[in-house]
């Protein structure tokens, strides 16, 4: 089964500069992945999918300060995020599914989360 291992996370001050890394084990072909994040009290966000073939699709409330990538020869993908604001604090996780993974209902498998908090 697939397995999904976030890192990257911490405390960061206002305006600051953080990138997540995830790691996939036994990623089928044709997978997508995202990043989702998740604020205390609020439902689970979509931030941003990067597709099998390199195609990235962004939330648009991140997409002018979050960026996707990914080595498909290590089975990683990234999240860089610029210019962080105290809205952005959450847990963020990893996620991967078969097709349009920026549906909530579409993913699959879930990484355990990492956590951010930005801070002023």
């Amino acid at each position: 089964q697939v397995q999904l291992v976030e890192s990257g996370g911490g405390s960061v001050q206002v305006g600051g500069s953080l990138t997540l890394s995830c790691e996939a084990s036994r990623l089928p072909y044709g997978s997508c992945m995202a990043w989702y994040r998740q604020a205390s009290g609020k439902e689970r966000e979509a931030l941003a999918e990067i597709t099998y073939d390199g195609k990235q699709n962004y939330a648009t409330s991140v997409q002018s300060r979050f960026s996707i990538s990914k080595d498909s020869a290590a089975n990683r993908i990234y999240l860089k995020m610029n210019d962080l604001k105290p809205e952005d604090t959450a847990m963020y996780y990893c996620a991967t599914g078969d097709e349009r993974c920026l549906v909530l209902r579409k993913i699959r498998t879930w990484g355990q989360g990492t956590q951010i908090t930005v801070s002023s």
